[in-house]
């Protein structure tokens, strides 16, 4: 048990996603043993967006910092700071940097065992694992051939 944990953002060490995206993980499993969530900041550079996809688990996503595109729910919105999503388990949705500088997103996921399943493929991987990258991904098909 714990009496609680106090995390210095620019102490986490960043999950490199690729195209330069970079998550920090703060609050979930790793770093606070009775979280019964998973919370954490992603950073995309200009221009960069996570691939389509859905969670296993419900997520708030909040905009800290720029601009962004959202799809949610079949709806493309455009965000900024501070405005919020809510986007329950099995919804596929997006963030796309549409401004000229970084966009930095909170995200809290309702849940410490978290996954991401990739609309274009159907991959399912866990949650800031070597294969939960934001690249282009290939279809099955492209990599077959």
């Amino acid at each position: 048990m714990t009496d609680g944990v106090v995390l210095k953002h620019e102490a986490i060490v960043p999950f490199k996603r690729g195209d330069g995206v970079e998550t920090r993980l703060m609050v979930g499993k790793h770093t606070a043993e009775m979280a019964p969530f998973t919370t954490g900041t992603t950073m995309f550079p200009p221009g960069s967006a996570a691939p389509l996809h859905s969670h296993n688990c419900a997520e708030q996503v909040t905009i800290l910092e720029g601009q962004a595109d959202a799809l949610v729910g079949g709806q493309l919105i455009q965000l900024g700071a501070m405005d919020t999503t809510f986007v329950p388990a099995g919804v596929p949705h997006f963030f796309k940097n549409t401004g000229t500088g970084k966009l930095v997103i909170f995200w809290i996921y309702g849940a410490r065992n978290v996954t991401r399943t990739f609309a274009e493929t159907g991959e399912t991987v866990p949650h800031m694992s070597p294969r939960d990258q934001v690249r282009q991904r290939r279809s099955a098909v492209q990599k077959r051939k």
